[in-house]
């Protein structure tokens, strides 16, 4: 028996463009930045002073009461909001589909670190006295968000969180991909979810030299490709989405914004944080989607590529995509979706993911804001669809994600018309 073909059938995100889907397309296709200054701890002894942030997020507008708000930490509820964006949209009968069957697959780099360092400040602060919170452990654990919406709509099929870096939620995706392939499951709620802006995820990074510190410039800092460019901005949220097997998607008339088609795991397996220089990782993971996918170079419309901003990252990813894609790379169109939510960490994989399905579904490839300088190690022949949308048909849309410990993960979404 062949493998089964998996969709998108609903789509949720938290995120610094939007609280909703809707917000957040339209915000990405005008080109809005998310980056603010921070004001939830004193950043006056840290080298970056501004991350992007979720503006306007209520928890009770999306189901967290009050009491349910101290026991869960901020990804969690960012994963939570997302998912039940997500299933509203789907248009899913919780009490028709096999409840055994459906699953929640999430990936967070680094789960609730809030939450473990109000813990750990508040030990220090009382005189080293343990008075922890009895929900420390629940808040902290990465895989307490895949919990908890399972235990909200009764998904009772695959449960858990992978965690690797960087390209953690587009794992937990290839992950829920494959067992809906292999027949496990009908309906897996995916994604990731992160709330990184904190103590010791600002000042780690800093320390690491990956973030950038252009304070007086921040609402530019996150400048891929630019010569200019310094390093990441941090961001933080969520974005979830509803695979579906296709056959039990036609036969409840959902909408399908895209299909799955393939996915790409591998590793450079040669540093802590930097990428292969000549680009072999990242294209070696765009072949294993492309092959996974049943689909060739030529095939493919537009790329949102993991483009950073960091010195090293971006050359050496566009030096990938020009090795595999050859002449065909100048026909594409290639962006970073990070020049204007930042980086999720963990949960970027899946909120790029979005903007693929948002360029599927509307074809208009959203930009890569913020240019302004020539990098002389750029080709710019690429069209890297620079500082405003452009409208083109995408019927393939490629999703790179790369994590520290050379994580490299790739998805392939196609348009559903694209095969009957």
């Amino acid at each position: 028996m062949g493998l089964k073909r998996v969709v998108v059938t609903g789509l949720g995100t938290i995120n610094p463009l939007g609280t909703t889907v809707e917000e957040y397309f339209s915000n990405l296709d005008a080109g809005v930045s998310g980056s603010e200054l921070i004001t939830t701890f004193d950043t006056s002894l840290f080298k970056t002073k501004f991350a992007c942030t979720v503006k306007n997020f209520d928890p009770s507008e999306h189901g967290i009461d009050r009491k349910e708000l101290r026991r869960i930490d901020r990804f969690a509820q960012f994963a939570m909001a997302a998912a039940a964006q997500a299933v509203e949209d789907s248009g899913l009968d919780l009490k028709s589909i096999d409840l055994d069957r459906a699953g929640v697959i999430l990936g967070s780099g680094i789960g609730g670190i809030e939450s473990l360092t109000e813990g750990i400040m508040g030990y220090c602060e009382g005189g080293c006295i343990p008075r922890f919170s009895p929900f420390l452990i629940t808040k902290m654990i990465s895989d307490m968000a895949p919990g908890l919406i399972s235990i909200r709509y009764g998904f009772a099929g695959p449960n858990y969180t992978t965690t690797s870096a960087c390209a953690s939620s587009s794992h937990a995706m290839g992950d829920a991909l494959n067992l809906i392939r292999l027949g496990k499951a009908d309906v897996i709620l995916t994604g990731g979810a992160e709330a990184p802006v904190s103590i010791p995820s600002i000042g780690g990074f800093d320390a690491s030299k990956a973030l950038s510190t252009n304070n007086d410039n921040y609402k530019t800092a996150s400048r891929p490709f630019d010569a200019t460019r310094d390093g990441f901005v941090m961001g933080e949220g969520a974005a979830l989405l509803v695979f579906e097997e296709r056959e039990h998607a036609l036969r409840r008339g959902a909408r399908i914004y895209a299909e799955v088609a393939g996915a790409g795991m591998s590793a450079d397996a040669y540093h802590i944080t930097a990428p292969l220089p000549d680009g072999s990782g990242a294209a070696k993971v765009m072949r294993l989607a492309l092959d996974d996918a049943g689909l060739a170079p030529e095939d493919v419309d537009y790329i949102n590529v993991h483009g950073t901003s960091t010195p090293l990252g971006d050359v050496a990813e566009l030096k990938g995509v020009l090795s595999l894609f050859g002449e065909h790379a100048y026909k594409l169109n290639i962006s970073s979706t990070k020049s204007m939510h930042g980086h999720l960490l963990g949960a970027a994989g899946a909120v790029e993911a979005l903007a693929c399905i948002h360029a599927i579904d509307s074809s208009s490839v959203p930009p890569t804001i913020n240019f302004q300088h020539e990098d002389p190690d750029i080709d710019y022949r690429l069209n890297l669809t620079l500082n405003r949308v452009q409208k083109r048909s995408v019927l393939v849309a490629l999703n790179n994600t790369f994590g520290f410990g050379g994580h490299n993960s790739c998805l392939a979404f196609i348009h559903p018309s694209l095969r009957k």
